[in-house]
């Protein structure tokens, strides 16, 4: 059975790659190792999951309009600063109940975060609280907030959300601000379950709004649950939703996706999707009395998944291990926990962050944030004993070659540029090109005696990286 699973994955992993052999036109975009989409052949080399570190906790939700039943967190940039929103809810009500809010919070770097008193609602009688949407159930149950990028959106629409349950479908609100919200449209999206947090954005890549958003295979609530999408362009007229294929891979409740346009390469979505494991307990009556957990908040656990799509109704499957495992201590077992935010930002010139919930349930709720080198979702991965990477025919624009790898003292990477037969050309084998050792996010690739590569550009070639000991993550042409 398992090796069936790891075959399938292996499926949902290549699919990408073969579905079309010719040259593909990256021109100067970045391009990330997260899938097979590039490669066409892999010689003792290996797609690897990369490694997020745990930075420090960002948000304790700890206000009284806040509690243990905060989610649906969202994180993005805004110029020069960040913003936060997240559902309010001190205790365990139905989804889309009068109790639930939306509350805001900013940060200068992703880093510290205040709770600004915004004054906008009142609640528990004062209005000393950064509440940004109240008294309009059910929408504070999941509002998800996103910067509108359409080219030409009006300054009064410069911050779209999404919100909605079953009962009213998904509807936009706009905003100028990013605090003060009216709604734009109303049930825009009728087919799906919506019981979850569903996220959308504008797609440079797709040139049109596109929604990711709660379904069940099995139709209502039944099955497990997945992902289904919808787009439009003016955001009144949605397209027939579309259930996400996985690929081949074998099926999981998927309870956020979290899918986004990656901010360094956007013609890349990134997925950072809670894995939910229903029925899987770890936490015993005891444990969970101490951790001060109510009753059915502790009866399964869950972690989380990197997922990836290049546009259309697909999400590459290539990794099914746990991205960021839940840590040590039975806390860190309760159902619910372990979700990440919908937001991937930078927070320095090779790093980026993400945020993922603990302790949901708990008196001790919060929100963390953890690191990740730029574009580091993932590597292709060469052993000691060395490996060979070779690439589909590329056409490129531009006249040198970047890389982001790492490598060990001992490791190295050199960098061969074929012909459309697979033979070396003249000045551009592996032995004319510069060792590269080190861990670098951006690093140009040198040929012995060729100053650059604008004589191949506009031409399609295929790359081979001889690898050993090393770690590639991304590309570029520029």
């Amino acid at each position: 059975m398992k090796s069936l699973s790891l075959f399938l994955a292996a499926l949902a992993c290549a699919g990408a790659a073969f579905a079309d052999n010719g040259p593909v036109e990256i021109g100067s975009r970045r391009e990330l190792f997260v899938d097979r989409f590039l490669v066409e052949t892999l010689d003792n080399i290996q797609p690897v999951l990369g490694v997020p570190v745990h930075a420090e906790t960002v948000l304790r939700f700890d206000a009284p309009w806040e509690g243990r039943y905060c989610g649906y967190v969202t994180v993005f940039k805004d110029g020069d600063r960040y913003r936060m929103y997240y559902r309010g809810l001190p205790e365990a009500r139905r989804d889309g109940s009068d109790r639930e809010t939306t509350c805001y919070a900013e940060s200068q770097d992703g880093i510290a975060w205040t709770k600004p008193e915004l004054g906008l609602f009142t609640v528990d009688g004062s209005d000393r609280n950064n509440v940004v949407l109240a008294d309009q159930a059910p929408y504070s149950h999941n509002f998800a907030p996103f910067v509108n990028t359409r080219p030409d959106a009006p300054a009064s629409e410069r911050y779209l959300a999404m919100a909605g349950t079953k009962s009213t479908g998904l509807s936009v609100f706009a905003s100028e601000d990013g605090l003060r919200w009216r709604m734009r449209e109303t049930g825009v999206i009728r087919e799906g379950a919506f019981d979850s947090q569903n996220v959308a954005f504008w797609s440079e890549l797709e040139q049109c709004y596109v929604c990711y958003f709660r379904s069940w295979s099995g139709g209502g609530f039944d099955g497990y649950r997945w992902v289904s999408r919808s787009t439009s362009t003016d955001l009144v007229h949605w397209s027939e939703p579309e259930v996400m294929d996985a690929g081949g891979a074998p099926p999981e409740h998927i309870y956020t996706n979290q899918t986004l346009a990656y901010y360094r390469a956007p013609h890349i979505y990134i997925a950072l999707a809670a894995r939910f494991m229903p029925g899987r307990r770890v936490v015993s009556d005891e444990a969970a009395a101490k951790l001060g957990v109510e009753a059915g908040y502790f009866n399964d656990c869950s972690d989380n998944v990197l997922m990836t799509s290049r546009g259309g109704a697909r999400y590459d499957r290539c990794f099914m291990e746990g991205f960021v495992r839940p840590g040590i201590g039975l806390e860190n077992w309760t159902s619910r926990t372990n979700y990440p935010a919908w937001g991937i930002v930078p927070t320095g010139e090779d790093e980026m962050s993400f945020y993922i919930q603990h302790n949901y349930g708990q008196p001790t709720a919060r929100l963390d944030r953890y690191t990740l080198r730029a574009d580091g979702f993932a590597a292709m991965r060469a052993n000691y004993d060395g490996g060979t990477l070779t690439t589909r025919p590329l056409i490129f624009a531009g006249d040198n070659l970047y890389l982001n790898f790492s490598t060990s003292a001992a490791g190295s990477i050199r960098v061969a540029i074929l012909d459309m037969d697979g033979v070396p050309i003249p000045g551009f084998d592996a032995d004319a090109s510069e060792e590269l050792i080190g861990n670098m996010t951006d690093r140009p690739v040198h040929w012995r005696d060729t100053p650059d590569l604008a004589a191949l550009a506009g031409s399609p070639v295929r790359l081979r990286f001889v690898m050993k000991d090393a770690d590639l993550h991304a590309l570029q042409f520029r």
